[in-house]
């Protein structure tokens, strides 16, 4: 049952990936509570290993997944990222949905550190909706006071990455 499940969370997750991926985030300016530094954009291009995970015990359920996120990220946010992401799927076709949190450690234009990225994805009958949001006062180092908004592209079969975001002056 476990491997049946680990394949069935596997292919969930890689058709929500793809079916998420057309979808935009709604970008405004990112808010800086410390000041109104201008927007920045980053782009650039990443490699993710997604790897399914057994389901906690007494939780035998197909239409839920669980896995960990390995990402390598290219361009302007150089670094890496581990996370975990939950899905569901359900019985109507193109129905679906995805949340997940990752954090990541790198540099970004030249300032390094970590920040940590929510996700928060649905498919509503082949309609898809994607949020990826910066957690509030997760940046450290030379990256405190990031925000920002990240959409992520998938064109094929290659991913890239869309960040807009505000960060106070270097110090």
């Amino acid at each position: 049952m476990i491997s049946r499940f680990c394949c069935l969370a596997f292919l969930s997750a890689a058709l929500m990936l793809n079916s998420f991926a057309s979808a935009q985030t709604q970008s405004s300016a990112p808010a800086n509570p410390k000041g109104t530094p201008a927007p920045m954009h980053a782009t650039g291009t990443f490699e993710v290993k997604i790897t399914p995970q057994a389901s906690p015990e007494g939780v035998q359920d197909a239409s839920l997944g669980r896995m960990t996120i390995d990402k390598q990220l290219h361009g302007a946010l150089e670094g890496t990222s581990r996370g975990q992401m939950l899905t569901a799927g359900t019985a109507v076709k193109g129905s679906a949905g995805y949340v997940a949190i990752e954090k990541v450690t790198g540099t970004l234009n030249g300032r390094s550190g970590t920040f940590i990225l929510q996700h928060n994805a649905t498919m509503n009958r082949g309609v898809p909706e994607l949020s990826i949001t910066v957690v509030p006062d997760s940046g450290t180092d030379q990256l405190t006071g990031l925000t920002g908004k990240m959409n992520i592209i998938i064109s094929d079969g290659k991913h890239s990455y869309n960040f807009e975001y505000a960060l106070p002056e270097a110090q």
